[in-house]
């Protein structure tokens, strides 16, 4: 078996590498060749990396890290807007440029995961992955630069400034927007690791997916689930899949559903301080006043100083509620979701500030 899965993974490595017209909305860097000019140019190929990308992101320094994962740390680089080449810092595009662990098995599949996902589907909610290197233990991923950085920060990090109910509702659309997206694929998508930090932010606060490393094509034919080894973050995952491995693009809905609550919130789905405690979750505290209506405006953040619709927060609420139920075949799908936000988003195009000025959001972006 682990020959097997050793050969597939040459194989499919080999596809992304020598077939890369396949993936046309992939911008290759120059440093990925195919054909019997990869063959050719190793040389020039380890100059390009070791020189070229370390210049760009300042030799990966601490300066310009923009955060870091199990596998891997992001960096802030640029590329030339024409050649897309490394270039120096300051000039040119920025851009986000993922550099894998060294010797990390896991991170390596997730790597060709992201290449395999994010090479063949564009989605105006879906960072864009610009392109990717490899070189020897060298493996890298660059992709569009989101500098509003994650919704996790806004949310949860002190000294941030409260993002407000029309930005939170706009956000939640944009996310229900890219995994109806992914869900409506032929054969569809299941991006599996759905959380405030996978959530990124461009400058107009519209939201995008990131890191597909743990996505998975979902059941086809007569299949009703994916079998697999349960992955994904803790206070996120649909608690059908963390029992039984069973994956679903319901599970993608549950954690939506979470993810919503953290927007209503302003709390985060796992508090650290109260694990090992009988309400260790967000949504073990928060379900029971979901589903109380005169109990629900207890969970709104304090910190949006109670601007907001009452209407829309307890639409919101019961939406995240359904997203929730413990029955996956009792929740909605992505696209009905989306419809409901949608609806919701629809129903007040202008929000009164509190000094009575008028703030008007331009719609989300549709998919191209």
């Amino acid at each position: 078996m682990v020959y097997l899965w050793c050969l597939l993974t040459f194989l499919l490595l080999a596809s992304f590498l020598l077939l890369p017209n396949s993936f046309p909305f992939i911008h290759f860097l120059p440093c990925i060749h195919h054909g019997n000019l990869l063959r050719k140019t190793c040389q020039a190929r380890s100059c390009i990396f070791n020189q070229y990308f370390w210049n760009a992101t300042k030799n990966f320094r601490s300066e310009s890290l923009l955060g870091e994962g199990g596998f891997g740390c992001v960096f802030k680089g640029w590329i030339d807007e024409h050649t897309y080449l490394p270039t120096k810092p300051g000039t040119g595009i920025v851009v986000a440029v993922k550099k894998l662990k060294r010797g990390s098995l896991q991170g390596y599949k997730e790597w060709l995961a992201e290449v395999n996902y994010l090479g063949q589907l564009r989605h105006d909610n879906l960072v864009r992955l610009i392109g990717y290197c490899s070189e020897s233990d060298d493996r890298l991923l660059v992709y569009e630069y989101m500098p509003k950085g994650s919704l996790e920060n806004h949310l949860f990090r002190k000294g941030v400034a409260p993002i407000s109910w029309r930005v939170r509702m706009n956000i939640a659309v944009d996310v229900a927007r890219g995994l109806s997206f992914l869900h409506s694929c032929q054969p569809n998508v299941i991006y599996r690791d759905l959380k405030a930090s996978n959530i990124l932010l461009d400058s107009e606060f519209n939201a995008k997916l990131s890191d597909f490393g743990l996505a998975r094509e979902g059941p086809t034919g007569d299949k009703t689930h994916v079998s697999t080894r349960v992955m994904g973050t803790r206070g996120y995952a649909a608690p059908e899949y963390v029992a039984t491995g069973h994956l679903t693009p319901k599970s993608d809905v549950y954690s939506f559903g979470v993810v919503l609550l953290e927007l209503l919130s302003g709390k985060r789905a796992l508090d650290q301080e109260k694990v090992g405690r009988v309400e260790e979750t967000l949504v073990d505290w928060g379900k029971p006043l979901l589903s109380d209506s005169k109990r629900m405006l207890r969970i709104m953040d304090t910190r949006m100083g109670g601007q907001y619709s009452r209407k829309e927060a307890q639409a919101a609420a019961s939406l995240a509620l359904n997203c929730l139920h413990t029955d996956p075949k009792n929740r909605p799908s992505m696209v009905d979701v989306l419809e409901e936000l949608e609806r919701l988003l629809s129903s007040k195009d202008v929000l009164r500030t509190p000094d009575s000025r008028a703030i008007r959001r331009t719609p989300p972006a549709r998919s191209r």
